[in-house]
């Protein structure tokens, strides 16, 4: 937040002649419109004016973007909500202090006399909360103004909460150090209450055996149980981890002594090893290609604090990709809690496989329910030691290699997309039928099928000439939307 608009104007030209990340990953919001008649009588052959200055930025800017102030401003909100990953920066000029709904932001920086009201209205628009991640924002004052923050709380709410006593609204302001140890503590206790159930020793198998299902969701009761638990484990294991990050910026000032903090860092990288092993083995991990490389850069940056050799190997690519690449050979690229046991590492596999053959039964059912006959038989070879453990491996590699690919190999020359290697699969492998159905489906589908009950109804009932069997109509149905060549 800036004072003038100059000013504004060469901070904004500073950043994009940066040739850093935020180069064209910020924009300049002001009041300011380009009017060439406000220059009439500005050439006094003294140099470049400021008024002559700002028209020039922005007359650049808006020529280089092919737009205008207005359309400018709009796609810079708008990118700065819904894409901040390209959207990094706003150079503002008394603007976006109220109305303005972006919880994410989390940084303020302050370059201009503020008070009362408006200082207290700074504060708060960074410390919108926004999920489990964001406990607070932080304001960069380049103006100390910090020192008028009690009075500017005084003045704000003397009127709004002038009918409650003093000790109810005492606090409001308080010792952000001082807190971060308070919080710190709250997490760390919430942490090893959650862990307070799982059996002694509480070792890593242990823990996995509590918060994932060993022998596969499908079979075990407490599935539902232990996927609550799970969900618990991410949001605790993070809290902790935040909370520990705010206190080690200044230990002694939150009440923490040198052994301690030793202590609890040692506590939250084993609470982070222990989130992401689980995670990898319920198949709960996140695919972190799905991530733009600015967000998976941040992922990295602040939320994974394994050894750097587990962020290097499994930040581009999902475990079933490293499965399907590596083979036998996965294991060395696992975190060291799981790839200590090799029976911890057939279960993460085997659940990361079943969840995405059930993820994507619906694109190809007949094609998938071989699969997981498949895995099931691979599984129970496994548990009976009729396959040696690379082996065992190398046959998951091909068999993930299939569920990926989402259809067999051996098709018909005319079975050429994969909507049509899907028909020709659940229609029971006729040729002839599977083209009918397909020209059928192209002939009468219309833009936009998907939901539109008069669209589905036609579309229905041509393919009821075809096939003569509403079931079967309906498993098309279903299938063709998951489709979108059709």
């Amino acid at each position: 937040m800036c004072g003038p608009i100059p000013e504004a104007c060469r901070l904004f030209e500073i950043f994009r002649n940066s040739g850093s990340d935020l180069a064209g990953k910020c924009a300049i919001v002001t009041s300011y419109t380009r009017n060439a008649s406000e220059l009439t009588g500005e050439e006094a052959g003294m140099g470049e004016t400021e008024k002559q200055y700002v028209y020039r930025v922005y007359d650049r800017l808006m020529t280089d973007l092919a737009t205008d102030e207005e359309a400018y401003e709009i796609e810079a909100l708008r990118k700065f909500r819904k894409e901040p990953a390209q959207m990094k920066l706003l150079i503002v000029v008394s603007r976006l202090l109220t109305g303005f709904d972006a919880p994410t932001a989390t940084y303020i920086y302050i370059d201009k006399q503020m008070r009362d009201h408006g200082l207290f209205q700074a504060i708060c628009r960074v410390n919108r909360l926004d999920g489990d991640d964001k406990d607070f924002g932080y304001v960069i004052d380049y103006k100390d103004l910090f020192k008028n923050i009690e009075t500017a709380v005084d003045d704000y709410t003397s009127g709004a909460f002038d009918a409650f006593d003093a000790a109810d609204v005492d606090g409001l302001i308080s010792s952000r150090a001082e807190q971060a140890g308070v919080d710190l503590t709250t997490a760390r206790d919430a942490w090893f209450g959650l862990l307070d159930p799982v059996e002694q020793p509480k070792g890593d198998a242990e823990a996995l055996k509590y918060f994932s299902s060993p022998g596969g969701w499908e079979v075990d009761p407490e599935a539902d149980e232990k996927a609550r638990r799970r969900q618990a484990l991410y949001k605790l294991a993070g809290a902790y981890a935040r909370t520990f990050a705010s206190v080690a910026e200044d230990p002694a000032a939150s009440g923490v002594n040198d052994l301690q903090i030793a202590q609890y860092r040692g506590e939250v990288d084993r609470a982070l090893a222990l989130r992401d092993a689980v995670r990898l083995h319920s198949g709960d991990g996140v695919d972190m290609k799905q991530f733009e490389p600015a967000m998976r850069h941040l992922i990295d940056t602040y939320i994974k604090a394994d050894g750097p050799e587990v962020i290097s190997h499994l930040d581009d690519i999902s475990l079933i990709d490293l499965v399907a690449s590596k083979g036998a050979s996965v294991e060395e690229e696992l975190p060291a809690s799981l790839k200590a046991k090799r029976e911890n590492v057939a279960e993460a596999i085997e659940n990361n496989v079943r969840k995405l053959i059930i993820d994507e039964t619906p694109v190809n059912p007949k094609f998938y329910e071989r699969m997981s006959e498949l895995l099931t038989d691979l599984v129970k070879k496994r548990k009976d030691d009729a396959l040696a453990y690379a082996d065992y491996l190398e046959k998951i590699a091909d068999l993930v290699r299939s569920v990926k690919a989402g259809h067999g190999s051996d098709y018909p020359p005319s079975m050429d997309t994969a909507g049509r290697k899907a028909l020709y699969d659940n229609l029971g492998q006729d040729e002839a039928l599977t083209q009918s159905v397909d020209q059928a489906i192209r002939e009468t589908a219309q833009t936009g099928w998907r939901g539109n009950k008069m669209k589905e109804r036609m579309l229905r009932r041509k393919l009821s000439e075809v096939l003569e069997d509403e079931e079967a109509v309906e498993q098309i149905i279903e299938i063709i939307r998951s489709h979108h060549e059709y």
